[in-house]
């Protein structure tokens, strides 16, 4: 094998790319051995006997997996965690969402007249003293308490 410091060292300098940032087609060694000048070199480079080798980048595979699983919701166990819980989902801004999810549900029961307005009062306050976890437990207590003046909506 025919040494090529020297041409590749040049190469290095005209491509403005490392040492091992070179490549040089082995099945023409003896042409670029007798490349002696940087215009000999620069010439090889034309032709495409000499390149410069992609450069490496720093794959995205395992972020994308990872990220798919933050998606799937995994990932999120104690060993995960640095905030406390109520830093991590404000259990103010919980409560402001709830809330706001069982009013404007009870709202259009009132409006389309599936409760009467005495009761929708009677409801509004017990979801203000957060008798009801969720909009489903509170359409399950209207319906299992009677107050429901005609057939519920299905929940979505």
């Amino acid at each position: 094998m025919t040494n090529l410091t020297a041409q590749r060292r040049i190469a290095s300098k005209l491509l403005k790319r490392g040492y091992n940032g070179v490549w040089v087609d082995s099945e023409k060694n003896f042409s670029v051995s007798s490349a002696i000048t940087r215009g000999d070199v620069q010439n090889l480079i034309n032709s495409g006997i000499i390149k410069p080798r992609k450069i490496q980048g720093t794959s995205r595979g395992r972020a994308r997996a990872l990220k798919k699983q933050r998606a799937r919701g995994q990932r999120k166990g104690p060993g995960s965690r640095k905030g406390t819980a109520n830093a991590r989902t404000n259990e103010k801004r919980v409560w402001i969402n709830k809330i706001r999810k069982q009013r404007k549900y009870l709202a259009k029961l009132r409006d389309e007249e599936y409760i009467s307005p005495a009761d929708y009062r009677i409801l509004y306050r017990q979801a203000k003293g957060n008798l009801f976890r969720s909009v489903r437990y509170l359409s399950n207590h209207i319906r299992e308490s009677g107050i429901a003046l005609k057939r519920l909506p299905e929940l979505k």
